[in-house]
């Protein structure tokens, strides 16, 4: 195949920029115009055929927007807006995009002022004294940093932008472009000349590496276990996991940030390890002669500080699959590693299970895995799980669920049952607050048609409540569920009440003065029939709806923590 030129007449540079979002196939781009970037926004608007442009009140909330996108889908989430402040704000998003390995693209400019740059002018990213170094900053955080002071380069740096953030273990990158970058006209006779963006975007197919050793290993393991990461998410390797654990009777953990990668409620199923996982699942590792790692970086936090009683190399076979080799026996010794794509690998081990292996589930999934919590003292008041069980029976079985930094995070690790795939997503990489709101309208926008809910503590929704606004404006109508215990409850729980209390506010009234629906409410039936009332309001209005739920502090995260293995005596 041969390749011309994409623009032998000349363009303006933002229209081919844009042509190379639509060429990779980026349907949203988050953000709030600034500095050079309103020259990108206005080529966007010529593009609403292809692109929605969705206009956040604040960065953080586009960068959260943009990484659930990357996250959930595969194509890179753009959050697009001036440097400072994608730099400044936009790093919630960017940072958990970096741990999280998800693909983001940073479209960002150095609001430089050519040819001023050495005396200092105002904003300015070049680098130069008197001014700060835009380039340095998000080499900080970002997989990679391309930067471009000519139209032609700035169109292919937006290309290599891209295809960074797709190659390998997938994460944030940043385009830097300069103001003649923007001002100037893109193709015709100028050098480097600009070819058509697919080439270079295109995610190429890893090669499958010899299995031979891992399948003998496999087939004579009488207790074979998965440990399911983040990274079965972003390989689109859902179903060929499930396929796997059929084929060979694997029973499946997921790890913190690969929960809901696989179906919580199958029987092969254990449910969720680490710190806050629960003990069914820790019991099942424990008793495993194989564990399988797919996606997932065997971390400290995940396999409990390295438990011997979880995962011990001395006595269990260990094969882990992981597209970055750099993560193939990082944290433990592995015996069989496996370079590659998630699914691809799955597919192939189930498809060679021996004709006259037994398929059944080796280990009993059926004893409670959550531990049990006493009932509230304060009155009116909901511990964090009958809220989290009341979501789970009140509301549709293919509802995605949202959540934020903090208790509420730990309550869902531990208690929510993740039924079927894609329907949950958390900040398990960085762990930022005011996560839950932004991600679910994200979600909503990829998942028009299905009930999204945002679970946060007070503390988080405070953070981020402004993405109501965005979420009335994007047409997005999401539910929230505030766990509300006028707190920071983590941190309260952890080290007292100061600095760690808040006021009483009335969540609900805040979100009906931004014209979304909302209700204030004190025990299990006040919230079913506002998980009712809000599934009928967000139908009906198009707008959001927010509970606000009275929520006790008498029962702590710590009542979960598993940072001994007490549990599995």
């Amino acid at each position: 195949m041969s390749y011309s030129p994409q623009y032998p007449d000349p363009v303006p540079s933002p229209d081919a920029i844009v042509d190379v979002l639509v060429a990779a196939g980026v349907r949203y781009v988050f953000g709030l115009s600034g500095g050079h970037t309103g020259k990108i926004f206005g080529a966007l608007e010529k593009r609403q055929d292809a692109i929605q442009t969705v206009l956040v009140r604040e960065e953080s909330l586009g960068a959260i927007m943009a990484e659930t996108v990357g996250r959930m889908t595969g194509v890179p989430g753009v959050l697009l807006g001036q440097g400072p402040w994608i730099l400044g704000n936009g790093m919630v998003g960017t940072i958990e995009a970096r741990l999280s390995s998800s693909p983001l693209l940073l479209m960002t400019d150095f609001t430089d002022t050519p040819p001023f740059s050495l005396h200092a002018p105002y904003q300015s990213g070049t680098g130069e004294y008197g001014g700060w170094d835009a380039r340095a900053a998000f080499r900080g955080v970002a997989k990679e940093v391309f930067s471009a002071d000519e139209p032609n380069p700035a169109v292919i740096a937006t290309q290599l932008a891209l295809k960074h953030a797709l190659t390998g273990q997938p994460g944030p990158v940043a385009v830097i472009y300069g103001a003649r970058a923007l001002s100037g006209m893109a193709g015709g006779d100028a050098l480097p000349r600009i070819y058509p963006a697919p080439p270079f975007v295109a995610r190429a197919e890893p090669a499958v590496p010899p299995m031979d050793k891992a399948l003998q290993a496999l087939t004579k393991a009488k207790r074979p276990l998965v440990i399911a990461g983040n990274g079965v998410r972003l390989g689109g390797a859902e179903q060929a996991l499930e396929a796997f654990a059929n084929a060979w009777g694997a029973v499946v953990v997921t790890s913190p940030a690969g929960k809901g990668v696989f179906n919580e409620a199958s029987p092969l199923s254990a449910g969720t390890i680490g710190a806050y996982g629960n003990p069914t699942a820790h019991r099942a590792l424990g008793q495993a002669d194989l564990v399988l790692a797919v996606g997932t970086k065997l971390s400290a936090s995940d396999t409990v500080g390295a438990d011997p009683a979880l995962v011990d190399p001395s006595r269990q076979v260990i094969v882990q699959i992981d597209i970055e080799p750099r993560n193939l026996s990082w944290t433990l010794p592995v015996d069989h590693t496996l370079a590659g794509d998630a699914g691809t690998i799955l597919q192939q081990l189930a498809l060679a299970v021996p004709d006259e292996r037994e398929s059944g589930n080796w280990f009993s999934t059926t004893a409670p895995r959550a531990v049990a919590y006493p009932k509230s003292t304060q009155p009116g008041a909901m511990h964090a799980p009958e809220i989290i069980s009341a979501l789970q029976a009140h509301l549709p079985p293919d509802t995605i669920f949202t959540c934020d930094a903090g208790e509420n995070r730990i309550f869902m690790m531990h208690y929510f049952q993740a039924r079927g795939t894609g329907r949950f997503s958390q900040p398990a990489g960085a762990g930022p607050m005011g996560y839950a709101i932004p991600s679910a309208v994200a979600q909503k926008l990829l998942n028009p048609q299905t009930t999204v809910v945002a679970f946060a503590g007070d503390g988080g929704f405070s953070m981020t409540m402004n993405g109501l606004m965005t979420a009335i404006e994007a047409q997005a109508p999401i539910i929230a569920v505030v766990m509300n215990n006028h707190a920071l409850g983590w941190s309260q729980h952890s080290r007292g009440p100061f600095a760690t209390s808040f006021e009483e506010f009335d969540y609900a009234a805040i979100a009906r003065g931004m014209g979304c629906g909302g209700r204030k409410v004190t025990g299990a039936v006040g919230l079913v029939e506002a998980l009712a009332e809000a599934q009928e309001a967000v139908a009906a209005t198009g707008r959001p709806f927010v509970i606000d739920v009275e929520t006790s502090m008498d029962f702590s995260f710590a009542s979960l923590s598993f940072a001994n293995t007490r549990h599995l005596e």
